[in-house]
């Protein structure tokens, strides 16, 4: 019986500390940290402090913190500012949800080459 216990016990750890995964489309250039995600459909995971944006082999990662909104929100949303001359993503919205991914801004040293 302690073998089941023990197996139940690793697997719902394990359930507990996979990341949350989201699909978003992003439909113009837009830089998540200090790297720019283009034009596309993308798997986004949450997890701990930080988003993972995932298209085929491309991986971009920033630091983000997961926050509930007082409202569900109708519709997946990409919020961003302009701020040094560029399309910055601050927060996704995830439609059905009261969850908002609010992302870290970058340094001021991340030049982002990709």
């Amino acid at each position: 019986m302690s073998k089941l216990m023990l197996t139940l016990a690793t697997f719902a750890l394990a359930v507990a500390s996979a990341a949350t995964t989201y699909h978003v489309t992003v439909n113009d250039p837009i830089w998540v940290g200090g790297n720019e995600v283009k034009a596309g459909d993308y798997k986004v995971a949450v997890e701990g402090n930080k988003v993972t944006f995932t298209s085929g082999k491309k991986v971009v990662e920033a630091p983000a913190k997961v926050e509930t909104n007082s409202q569900k929100f109708s519709s997946t949303a990409l919020i961003s500012e302009q701020a040094g001359g560029k399309q910055k993503l601050s927060e996704i919205r995830i439609g059905g949800t009261t969850t908002k991914i609010v992302l870290e801004p970058a340094p001021a040293n991340a030049g982002g080459t990709n």
